[in-house]
């Protein structure tokens, strides 16, 4: 196994603090960049799950009346132990997903600031007190945990998700059912040992590894599970809301976006082109905040492009334990062939291909699964590679004659995550994120880079309304409970005795 990261050969599902054996299939998990096997990971079943909500159930009465600031604690060490071992997490992240070791290093980051943040969180689970309209009567509404939750995550960002997910979960007195990507479960194999190590309590967070078809669709039929996260694709969080709503199930849904930075004619052009190749090739496009739609100004647009190809020359490409590379690999073959098949869709719509739109080959590449940055030109809004989500380093320019045609081909796609837009005009910055339909606004920065302290999802196709990430987090894994105390001695009727 790659540097001796891990030593097991075959990973266990974590139900009640225990490492417990699967006697059934395994799937194998590879290094994208370089086709080596990694480790097996179970395809457990409905057992399973019932095993760890069984689990889950008991371990979350007891930490329910843990006081917040205490349940904080453990995330404050779960944070402290992250930020310990941030290198040799970074390390397996790159092994298993493939994405440059800078953006591995960073993602890391990113899921220990959200555990001192949510540890945060634990002095700050406000409630309200407000004037009760009736004498000797007082009223207040407070947060309460709602009990067993189930998260389910993608391969592209295994800790951070999982983090957005999973703190605040703990942190409001929940337990947690995890089902990771079997892409990727190396990350939440060690999460479980940081847990342990941290001192959390038996069962207050449980993995189970699987596909969505067996542990997924087991953790959203089970009647004790009262929330589930999703993260993914459209299709599939259509599918969970479907049979969530059947059951009277709370469901959070983040499942994409087809995201656009635009570009006026009195953008900084040098920052714009640096924020829109870290965005489009970036985690090589895998990214649900990927930049796959440059929305130009038409007297930009010969400019922008010579400047993006000279820029997209200087992208190496390889294996992302290596410094030097700043593009990995796509995560595996059915992702490249999806990449693959929409390049044939582009040029029969009339695109043209600027740069790339082929699979690297030869040498070292043919172990992994490697596509070239690619540059689209001349598309229309309404053609498919410029609507639907491709997930790959494709990236599709779309020129305009002024800010409100950009805006409305912004806006004029299925989804609502990301969106940028680069001027040196105020007035056309504060029009543009008052009207970008997105949950995500950025302004003279790409559409990628978001911070833990802020709500992260969007309108449309991209989800349901919740957010993951920030304080609005909480209100996925938290009911109101309105509390009112009449001190009268006496009997009052709310609205018939008020005079």
């Amino acid at each position: 196994m790659s540097q001796a990261l891990v030593t097991e050969q075959k990973l266990s599902n974590y139900i009640n603090g225990e490492w417990v054996n699967h006697d059934g299939d395994y799937a194998s998990v590879v290094n994208p960049a370089n086709g080596e096997h990694l480790i097996d990971v179970p395809l457990s079943t409905k057992e399973d799950v019932d095993q760890a909500v069984e689990a889950a159930k008991v371990a979350q009465k007891e930490w329910a009346l843990e006081p917040a600031p205490q349940r904080a604690e453990v995330l404050f060490r779960i944070g402290a132990i992250m930020k310990e071992h941030k290198e040799h997490l970074s390390q397996i992240l790159t092994m298993e997903n493939g994405k440059v070791i800078e953006e591995a290093r960073g993602e890391v980051q990113e899921g220990i600031d959200m555990a001192f943040y949510m540890a945060g969180e634990g002095r700050r689970l406000f409630g309200h007190t407000t004037p009760a309209e009736l004498k000797d009567k007082f009223a207040m509404s407070q947060r309460a945990p709602v009990g067993v939750v189930g998260i389910i995550t993608p391969w592209n960002f295994p800790i951070a998700i999982a983090t957005w997910k999973s703190f605040p979960a703990i942190v409001a007195g929940n337990a947690v059912i995890w089902k990771p990507a079997t892409e990727t479960p190396m990350m939440a194999y060690e999460m479980a040992k940081i847990f342990e190590e941290a001192g959390l309590p038996k069962g207050v967070v449980n993995v189970v590894f699987g596909k969505g078809s067996q542990v997924g669709d087991a953790m959203v039929e089970h009647p004790n599970i009262r929330v589930i996260s999703f993260t993914g694709s459209n299709d599939t969080g259509r599918m969970i809301a479907g049979k969530c709503g059947q059951l009277l199930k709370k469901v959070s849904l983040e499942m994409g976006g087809k995201n656009a930075v635009i570009v006026m004619d009195d953008a900084d052009l040098d920052l714009a082109v640096q924020g829109i190749v870290w965005s489009a090739y970036g985690t090589s496009g895998q990214r649900c905040t990927a930049c796959s739609r440059v929305i130009v100004h038409e007297d930009m647009k010969e400019r922008l492009e010579e400047r993006l190809l000279a820029e997209m020359e200087n992208i190496t490409i390889g294996d992302g334990l290596d410094e030097k590379n700043k593009m990995g690999p796509i995560i595996n073959e059915d992702g490249l062939k999806k990449i693959e098949s929409y390049m044939e869709v582009g040029k029969n719509e009339g695109a043209k291909l600027l740069a790339g739109g082929y699979t690297l080959e030869g040498g070292d590449y043919d172990k992994g699964y490697y596509f070239v940055p690619t540059l689209f030109t001349d598309v229309l809004p309404d053609m498919r590679i410029a609507r639907e989500e491709i997930f790959g380093p494709v990236l599709s320019i779309i020129p305009v004659k002024n800010l409100d045609e950009a805006i409305e081909v912004n806006n004029d796609v299925a989804y609502g995550l990301s969106s940028s837009i680069f001027t040196q005009d105020i007035n056309k910055v504060f029009q543009a994120q008052r009207d970008l339909d997105t949950g995500i606004v950025y302004v003279n920065a790409g559409t990628t880079g978001a911070e833990i302290h802020l709500p992260f999802g969007g309108t449309k196709g991209t989800g349901n309304g919740h957010r993951d990430s920030g304080q609005a987090a909480l209100d996925v894994f938290t009911e109101w409970k309105a509390v009112y105390v009449d001190f009268s001695g006496k009997l009052q009727r709310a609205q018939i005795d008020v005079e």
